[in-house]
C-alpha cells in the first residue's frame, strides 16, 4: 500500500512539474542506446585516434589493463566507511566505465560478464545510501553508463533488474526532500548529484519519458548555482582536487546533454567556466605538485575534462600538465578515464605547446594568483597566493597563505586536509563553519598551520573575506596584493600583503600594518618539509634535497626569528612528521605601522639586492 501511494504521489508530482518545463518543453524523443557520451558507431573515431598516435594507443591499453586486472575481483560489496559508501560508489563507478569502454572497443565478452555482474550486484543492495548522496549519484552514474552502453547485449531480465534499481534506488530518493538539499547547493555536491541523476534518467528515458524530462529539466536550472561560483574569471572557490571532482562530473552532465539535446542551455557559457581550465593548468607548479588550498591534497593528477574544455574552446595549451600526465603514466586510476578517450577527438598530444603567459589572476569567492618563471624548466620558481574566506566551503583558515617551489623543491607548503573519516569518527564537527565551530581546532584546518599570518594568538575570522586588489605580469615583477584586514577586524586596523617573483630570482613577501589602539603582537609563520636552521638575527637557511634556500627578514631590522613544532594539539589530529614552521614574531606598539618584508632566496638566485618598494607602488595591470 506504500509503494502504491508513493507511485501515486510521484506521478501527480511529475504531472505537476511536466506542465512547467523550462528548458526540455521541446523535446518529444531520445536517441537509441546507447545515447549518453557517445553513439553507436563512433568507436570508429576512437580507433582512428589510438592508431594515429602512441599517446592515445597507451592511454587505451591503460583502461584494458585495469579491466583485465578486474576480472578476478569479486564484485563490489554494501560496506559503509562511517556515514559513507562513497568508496564503494566510486569503485563501481570505476568499474563499470572501464569495463564498458572495454567492450564497446573490443567486444571481447569477458568485459560485458563482468560488468553485468558489478551492475546485478549493486542492484541488489538495499539502498545507494541516499543520506550522504554523493553516494547515490556516483553509482547511479555507474549503473547508468552500464545500462546505457551495454542495453543491446543485456538480457531483458537484467535490463529490468538495473532499469529498477536506477529508478528505485538512485532517482526517486532525488526527489525527496528529505535527501535533495543538494539542488540549492553551490558547491560540488551539486554538481556530481545533478550529474549522476540526469545519467540515471537518460538512461531509462524510455521506459520514464515524462519523469526523465522533469529531473534534466531540474537539473539544468540547479546547476547553475555551482556553476555561478567560477565568475568572473574562473577560479574554482574548493580548490584543486574539488576542482577534479566537481567540474569533471559538471562536465559529464554537458557532455551528455550537448550530445543529446545539441545544446546545452547556455550553460558552458556562464561567465568564467570556460576560462576554469587556465586555473587548473596554472594551479599545477614545476614539480607537478598543486597549489594544495583548503581540502584539498598536493599530489597533482590527470584531468580528463581537460580535454572538453580543450576541444571546445580550441585552445590545447591548457592540456601542457595534462601532457605531462599522460608521458608519464600518471593517470592513475581516474573512474571518468574513459571520458578521455571520447573527448580527446582529435588532439595530438604531441603537439601541445606550454600556455604563453606565466601569471594567472582569478577574482570570485576564492581569489588567486598563480605565477612561475618558467612552463618547461623543473627548477623554475613557482608561487601561488590566495585571498578569499574560510566560511566557504571546505575552506581552511589560510587567507594570505601561499606556496613557493625553486630548484626542483617545494619550499613552503600546505598540510591540505585530514581524513574525514578520522575525524568524523571522534565526534568532531567538522563541519561546521562558524567563528567558534570545533573546526578550528583541528590542527590542519586553522591560521597556525598556515603560511600567513596570526595576530595575538587568535584565529582568523570566519567573516573576514580578501580580493586580489591590484596585480602585474611585469616579468621583472609578477606580483599581487591583498587587503586582509577584515581577518584582523578589532585586532588590527589594517593589514595589507603582497607577494613577488623578483627578476625570475627569488619571492618577497611584503607585509604592511598598523595596529589599533591595542599594541598586537604578530606572528609571520611559513610551513616547510625542510631541515631549517637560524643562521642570524634575521635569517632562517633550509635544506632539502641537496638544496638551501634562506628566509631573510628585511624589514623590520629587528625581529625574534623562530621555529615551531607541527605537534598535533589533539589525540584526534593526524601526525605531522617531517615537517616544521619556520618565521618570526614581532610587536608592534598601539595606533602604530608596521612592514614585514622577507625574501625567500633559492640557491640558484643571482642577485637579491633590489630595492622593494611599498606595495602602493608595486607595478600594477
Amino acid at each position: 500500500m506504500k509503494k502504491v501511494f508513493f507511485i501515486l504521489l510521484l506521478l501527480i508530482t511529475v504531472g505537476s512539474v511536466q506542465a512547467q518545463l523550462k528548458y526540455l518543453q521541446d523535446v518529444k524523443e531520445m536517441p537509441p542506446h546507447p545515447r549518453i557520451l557517445l553513439f553507436e558507431g563512433q568507436e570508429v573515431q576512437i580507433k582512428m585516434n589510438i592508431d594515429a598516435e602512441p599517446a592515445w594507443a597507451k592511454m587505451h591499453q591503460t583502461i584494458v589493463d585495469e579491466c583485465d586486472r578486474m576480472l578476478s575481483n569479486p564484485v563490489v560489496e554494501r560496506q559503509l566507511e562511517g556515514r559513507r559508501l562513497l568508496g564503494v560508489s566510486r569503485e563501481a563507478l570505476r568499474r563499470i566505465f572501464y569495463l564498458s569502454y572495454a567492450y564497446r572497443m573490443s567486444g571481447v565478452d569477458k568485459y560485458f560478464q563482468k560488468a553485468e555482474k558489478e551492475m546485478l550486484a549493486i542492484a541488489a543492495f538495499s539502498d545507494w545510501n541516499p543520506s550522504h548522496f554523493l553516494d547515490v549519484a556516483e553509482m547511479t552514474m555507474a549503473m547508468a553508463i552500464g545500462y546505457d552502453w551495454l542495453y543491446g547485449k543485456l538480457p531483458v531480465s537484467s535490463r529490468e533488474t538495473i532499469r529498477k534499481a536506477i529508478l528505485g534506488k538512485g532517482i526517486d530518493p532525488s526527489l525527496s526532500a528529505q535527501y535533495n538539499s543538494w539542488l540549492r547547493a553551490t558547491h560540488n555536491w551539486n554538481q556530481v548529484c545533478n550529474a549522476g541523476i540526469t545519467y540515471g534518467a537518460l538512461a531509462i528515458y524510455e521506459d520514464m519519458p515524462e519523469l526523465s524530462k522533469t529531473i534534466i529539466d531540474r537539473a539544468v536550472e540547479s546547476i547553475r548555482l555551482p556553476m555561478g561560483d567560477y565568475g568572473p574569471d574562473g577560479a574554482y572557490p574548493e580548490g584543486y582536487g574539488y576542482w577534479g571532482y566537481g567540474t569533471s562530473f559538471n562536465v559529464m552532465f554537458l557532455s551528455a546533454i550537448e550530445k543529446i539535446f545539441k545544446t546545452d542551455y547556455g550553460l558552458s557559457a556562464l561567465p568564467g567556466f570556460m576560462e576554469t581550465a587556465g586555473y587548473l593548468v596554472n594551479m599545477t607548479g614545476p614539480l607537478k605538485m598543486s597549489f594544495n588550498y583548503a581540502d584539498n591534497g598536493v599530489n597533482g593528477g590527470l584531468n580528463p575534462s581537460m580535454f572538453w574544455f580543450a576541444s571546445k574552446a580550441g585552445n590545447t595549451s591548457v592540456l601542457w600538465e595534462e601532457r605531462g600526465y599522460m608521458e608519464s603514466n600518471r593517470s592513475g586510476r581516474d573512474r571518468l578515464l574513459p571520458a578521455i578517450m571520447v573527448w580527446g577527438g582529435n588532439i595530438r598530444v604531441s603537439a601541445i605547446q606550454p600556455p604563453a603567459e606565466n601569471f594567472w589572476i582569478g577574482q570570485g569567492t576564492t581569489p588567486v594568483a598563480l605565477m612561475r618563471t618558467s612552463w618547461t624548466d623543473p627548477k623554475a620558481i613557482y608561487a601561488g597566493f590566495k585571498g578569499g574566506t574560510a566560511s566557504s566551503n571546505h575552506a581552511h583558515m589560510d587567507v594570505g597563505s601561499f606556496v613557493m617551489d625553486a630548484d626542483g623543491v617545494r619550499w613552503a607548503m600546505d598540510f591540505g586536509p585530514q581524513d574525514y573519516n578520522s575525524l568524523e569518527q571522534r565526534g568532531v564537527d567538522l563541519w561546521n563553519m562558524r567563528q567558534n565551530s570545533q573546526r578550528w581546532e583541528v590542527y590542519r584546518y586553522n591560521n597556525f598551520a598556515h603560511n600567513t599570518l596570526t595576530v595575538n594568538g587568535q584565529l582568523h575570522l570566519v567573516s573576514g573575506k580578501a580580493t586580489i586588489d591590484s596585480y602585474s605580469s611585469t616579468p621583472d615583477f609578477m606580483n599581487a596584493v591583498s587587503d586582509i584586514s577584515s581577518l584582523f577586524e578589532g585586532r588590527l586596523a589594517q593589514c595589507l600583503r603582497g607577494i613577488a617573483i623578483i627578476n625570475k630570482q627569488y619571492v618577497v613577501v611584503r607585509d604592511e600594518i598598523q595596529a589599533s589602539e591595542q599594541e598586537a603582537t604578530v606572528q609571520w609563520k611559513m610551513l616547510t618539509s625542510a631541515d631549517a636552521r637560524i643562521t642570524g638575527r634575521n635569517a632562517i637557511e633550509l635544506r632539502k634535497d641537496g638544496k638551501r634556500l634562506k628566509i631573510e627578514v628585511s624589514e623590520p631590522a629587528r625581529v625574534t626569528m623562530k621555529t615551531w613544532p607541527t605537534t598535533p594539539t589533539n589525540d584526534y589530529d593526524a601526525p605531522n612528521t617531517g615537517t616544521i614552521l619556520v618565521g618570526f614574531e614581532v610587536i608592534i606598539p598601539a595606533n602604530a605601522s608596521a612592514s614585514l618584508l622577507v625574501k625567500l632566496i633559492p640557491q640558484s638566485a643571482k642577485s637579491t639586492n633590489v630595492k622593494i618598494p611599498e606595495l602602493k607602488n608595486w607595478p600594477k595591470q
